[in-house]
């Protein structure tokens, strides 16, 4: 982090300073950098090649750096209005439109403002990432025989028996193919298993980026209500009946955003059901990785109990690694692998081959246990410092459920609040969300959770993106300054 702040505060400076040079002028060598600003030359190196990215410098090797020609005026802007209807044109005749609304993906990728608490956030906050076990491994990675050259279209072989042996049951690496992240991986699925205009079975609520991906492919999300037990099983076969529906998409283990766990004796239903209907369910088995210290043994995923090809599972290393760490793994067997496999190749080709082989390196060394440890016992610190607070700061706020995975909590707002049945609305999860955000918090409203109607307002809190305990609590008090103003 400290490298980082060096070589932004450098940048700032040398850009500063351009002026001084006439275009073509040198800038002084490296060495004198380092001298005058007191940094390493990997800090002058990065700072120059920032400014070289920003078209202000040009780098010579052997010869130095040299500020750059002056850019031309800006071209005029065309007429790009005829795209709308070259956009709406061809849609006319589907079944479902296919909108991409990307707005409850970006959410929980677009960082707040700076001073802003990051409650909003969907990955581990860089503290808690295993930034120097990653280095090294890619470091590994980039000097093993041949790590630059093309691999296997299905993944590295080894890659992929270690995601079939961390799957467990009958699944193989024969039936594993490596995917760029869990988003990639649901992508695939979802076009192999439903043409455009089909129903898609969704839990309700679920996560946003499953919603979006169903939607751009052209497929009709239908609701399936969770409980604290997970997915309904009379409701999914009704929905199955009613809709002929041939996909249903599950995180049978702490569910985005509830965080419920499937019930021992509700997941043998969900596969008898799908089974009998004809269906698929695709298991979304995203933070695995992420149990907290108190969770206890987890039940195995329902790819593992699956010997008719029901599931197609999805898991992957980006949650428990770092956003641009992006690996997983996309499991099946029967004739649908084929399906995943070609759909797969034409989308993408393959994963980058060194980035598979520092996943290999990272899961195969000492750092890679020790780290899901820490991150286990720092996650549940975090949830319990998060739930005390809100229970003393924010008490008329229910929280149904208190996951023991995961990186968030589900929060429920109140009815009625302001003499009006309907204060809590979308309008009001908005009204919060902007006054949050004045006061210096930003969260997650539910609404984007439900592909229909939502039957209450909702806030999806993370304790994972912040600093710490310290950051939470500071986070909860300005959130309860919002709840004042909104209330």
């Amino acid at each position: 982090m400290q490298e980082r702040s060096s070589v932004g505060e450098l940048v700032k400076q040398l850009r500063g300073e351009l002026d001084r040079y006439s275009p073509g002028g040198k800038l002084p060598s490296s060495r004198s950098l380092v001298e005058r600003f007191r940094v390493s030359p990997v800090t002058v190196s990065r700072a120059l090649g920032q400014l070289a990215a920003e078209g202000l410098v040009v780098t010579r090797p052997g010869a130095g750096a040299f500020r750059a020609e002056p850019r031309g005026g800006a071209a005029p802007s065309g007429d790009t209005s005829w795209q709308q209807v070259a956009l709406s044109a061809d849609g006319a005749a589907d079944l479902v439109p296919r909108s991409v609304d990307a707005s409850g993906v970006t959410v929980s990728l677009a960082a707040p403002p700076p001073g802003v608490v990051e409650f909003n956030g969907g990955y581990l906050h860089p503290s808690l990432q295993p930034e120097r076990a990653m280095a090294a491994a890619l470091s590994r990675a980039g000097r093993r025989p041949g790590a630059w050259g093309r691999p296997p279209m299905e993944g590295l072989p080894e890659l992929r028996e270690w995601f079939a042996r961390s799957i467990g049951g009958q699944v193989t690496a024969a039936g594993v193919l490596i995917a760029a992240g869990g988003q990639s991986a649901l992508t695939t699925a979802l076009r192999a298993l439903a043409p455009p205009g089909a129903p898609v079975l969704v839990e309700s609520p679920t996560y946003p980026g499953m919603l979006a991906i169903a939607r751009a492919a052209g497929l009709r999300p239908v609701p399936v209500p969770v409980d604290a037990d997970g997915v309904r099983p009379a409701l999914l076969a009704d929905a199955f009946r009613a809709t002929g529906a041939r996909v249903f998409v599950c995180q049978p283990l702490f569910q985005n955003p509830t965080g419920a766990v499937l019930a021992p004796e509700r997941r043998g239903e969900v596969l008898r059901i799908a089974r009998e209907a004809g269906a698929f369910v695709v298991e979304d088995d995203f933070v695995r990785r992420l149990v907290h210290e108190d969770a206890g043994p987890l039940p195995s995923p329902l790819a593992a109990d699956d010997p008719d090809g029901v599931v197609v599972h999805v898991c992957s290393l980006t949650k428990a690694t770092s956003p641009s760490f992006r690996v997983s793994a996309l499991a099946a067997h029967g004739p649908v692998l084929e399906r995943l496999r070609a759909i797969q190749v034409v989308d993408t080709f393959f994963v980058p081959r060194p980035l598979q082989e520092a996943a290999l390196e990272l899961v195969g060394s000492p750092a890679w246990p020790r780290h899901l440890r820490a991150i286990s016992q720092e996650l549940k610190a975090r949830r319990d410092a998060m739930t005390t607070a809100l229970r003393l700061e924010l008490p008329e706020l229910s929280l149904p459920h208190i996951p023991s995975g995961g990186y968030h909590l589900w929060l429920r707002l109140p009815d009625g609040t302001g003499g009006t049945s309907q204060a809590f609305g979308s309008g009001g999860e908005s009204a919060l969300t902007s006054a949050a955000l004045r006061a210096g918090v930003a969260i997650t409203p539910g609404r984007p959770y439900f592909s229909a109607e939502p039957s209450a307002a909702h806030l999806r809190l993370s304790f994972a993106a912040v600093a710490g305990v310290g950051e939470i609590a500071e986070g909860v008090r300005r959130l309860r300054a919002a709840c004042d103003e909104v209330f």
